[in-house]
């Protein structure tokens, strides 16, 4: 156990993020702050801050109770956290919809490409 941890290595072991990039890239668009002060990526940690971490419209609040720099088994990551946050928001139907991915056309179903398009211009007579 140390004794001061890297902010992004914290976020990442305590799974906040999937991935350490992730997590420096969200400290340097201030989504992250510790004890209220937008804080940065090589920021030490100590035990008893408080880490608000914005994700898209729910801000998780989490104090830290241990600090870590390498991963444990996803059971044990909430150990190192009290978690303050409120209840995730629903997303809305219409969110939900967005978020699926695109419908899959087979090839030369719908609307020919450009490549087909001018192949058909050059069949066609002037």
């Amino acid at each position: 156990m140390s004794t001061a941890v890297r902010l992004d290595k914290w976020l990442q072991v305590a799974r906040v993020f999937k991935t350490r990039s992730q997590a420096t890239r969200a400290c340097n668009l201030s989504r992250v702050q510790v004890n209220g002060e937008t804080a940065k990526a090589h920021r030490r940690l100590a035990l008893e801050d408080r880490v608000e971490v914005e994700l898209r419209d729910w801000t998780r609040i989490l104090i830290v109770k241990e600090l870590r720099d390498k991963t444990l088994p996803k059971a044990e990551a909430p150990r190192l956290y009290e978690d303050l946050s409120p209840p995730r928001p629903q997303l809305d139907p219409l969110e939900r919809l967005l978020r699926r991915r695109p419908v899959e056309r087979d090839r030369g179903a719908g609307r020919p490409s450009k490549k087909e398009r001018r192949q058909l211009e050059r069949l066609r007579p002037s």
